[in-house]
């Protein structure tokens, strides 16, 4: 059994009156990551079902991001207020009934709405965040949600592969036949474990949102969030982009794209291992750093290789897990900082946080998309991918230059 707050139950799985186990959790957070991850290597097919360009199929992705991160706004204050597990329930249930619009779609004005609407499923994943810092402090926190994402990491390195073939083998409605099914399980496990784990708040939902400025007024608060938003950036620009790298510029099919595609997925379960082992020995800001270094390091080598005229498949992919390294790293840890910043706020601060981190990422997943082309091969997306990995490591050295001034004036004599 896990060890939770005092005020709480012994975890147990099937318990829902308990909080919720960490196989709960991991499933959570990873279907997530499937919804996000499983169809792309469908794009091209989807983009000749629909007689549409790739720039506009592409936006599923941008539109999913978007308004995910839009949700997350409210979903934070919602939970605050009623709790982490009644929203969850909704959000799995809304995530089914927009997959099946997914599906029997009749043209791809239809489809971009009802894949934007599948975002519900982002709450599965903010209020899972938001349920370890309920239950954990800071630096525990951090290190159990490297376990929660370090087994979620093996959905982005199964699913893409998953979704290949299934496209191969039946067309990409398959795909999104999977993505029900799973939702389907995912709410009978979440509704038979999942305990609330808030501690019930009786403010007004009016009075939830006002506390929003209580955060934006965080100088560490606006630092874990761009730290975690600009480290992810990268990826989110390498899933707006990859598919198009993959098969216009390398020449890869579904299946083998499926396959390659997984690769940041290697190196994003190592860095949660590490986040796992190593949070509460050297603290977040430590390991925020580390990644955010892994992941432009990524990025300048894979470009540097590009600029000297040797890139390829195996370059491209395999150096992408380095950049997988670095997210598995900084975003875990710049999470338990941010929700940290104001305990009492760890709903609203995981929606806020992670309504900047993906909302970013839905612009740079649209942005990559257009400057993509044939004739620009895959220098558009490393770039991109460089330019985001940068400014998260300049976003966590300015939360620690910051600590240890505040350290110096609290130690100052008075």
């Amino acid at each position: 059994m896990q060890e939770t707050r005092e005020d709480l139950r012994p975890v147990k799985l099937g318990d829902r009156r308990s909080p919720p186990h960490i196989i709960t959790l991991i499933v959570l957070t990873g279907m997530s990551a499937c919804v996000m991850n499983m169809f792309l290597p469908s794009l091209p097919a989807m983009a000749r079902h629909f007689e549409t360009d790739y720039a506009v199929m592409q936006l599923s992705v941008a539109v999913y991001l978007a308004f995910s991160a839009f949700l997350q706004i409210f979903v934070g204050p919602l939970s605050d207020r009623y709790g982490r597990r009644p929203l969850v329930l909704w959000g799995l249930g809304l995530f089914m009934v927009a997959t099946l619009g997914c599906i029997f779609a009749p043209n791809i004005e239809i489809f971009l709405v009802f894949r934007m609407m599948q975002a519900a499923i982002a709450t599965a994943m903010v209020l899972g965040r938001a349920a370890v810092r309920d239950m954990y402090t800071q630096d525990q926190a951090a290190s159990m949600m490297g376990y929660v994402t370090m087994g979620m990491a093996v959905v982005p390195m199964i699913s893409p592969a998953l979704g290949g073939l299934l496209d191969e083998w039946f067309g990409w409605q398959a795909v999104f036949w999977a993505l029900f099914v799973l939702g389907g399980l995912t709410m009978l496990l979440a509704y038979a474990d999942m305990g609330e784990t808030a501690v019930p708040s009786t403010k007004s939902l009016t009075a939830q949102f006002g506390e929003y400025p209580e955060l934006l007024r965080s100088p560490r608060f606006w630092g874990y969030a761009l730290a975690s938003g600009f480290s992810s950036g990268a990826f989110f620009a390498y899933l707006g982009g990859a598919p198009f790298v993959g098969q216009v510029v390398f020449n890869l099919s579904p299946a083998q794209l499926g396959i390659y595609f997984g690769s940041p997925a290697i190196g994003y379960f190592v860095g949660n291992f590490i986040t796992a082992r190593c949070a509460v020995r050297y603290g977040v800001n430590q390991l925020v750093l580390w990644g955010c270094l892994a992941n432009a390091a990524g990025g300048m080598i894979s470009l540097l290789i590009f600029q000297a005229g040797f890139g390829n498949a195996n370059t491209f992919f395999g150096l992408m897990t380095l950049v997988g390294l670095g997210n598995g790293l900084s975003i875990p840890n710049a999470t338990a900082g941010m929700l940290s910043v104001r305990p009492h706020l760890a709903g609203t601060a995981s929606g806020l946080g992670g309504a900047i981190m993906i909302g970013g990422g839905a612009g740079l997943s649209a942005w990559v998309g257009v400057l993509l082309t044939p004739e620009t091969g895959a220098f558009p997306l490393l770039w991109m991918m460089l330019i985001s990995a940068i400014l998260g490591l300049l976003s966590i050295a300015l939360v620690m230059h910051r600590e240890k001034v505040l350290k110096r004036r609290s130690s100052a004599p008075l």
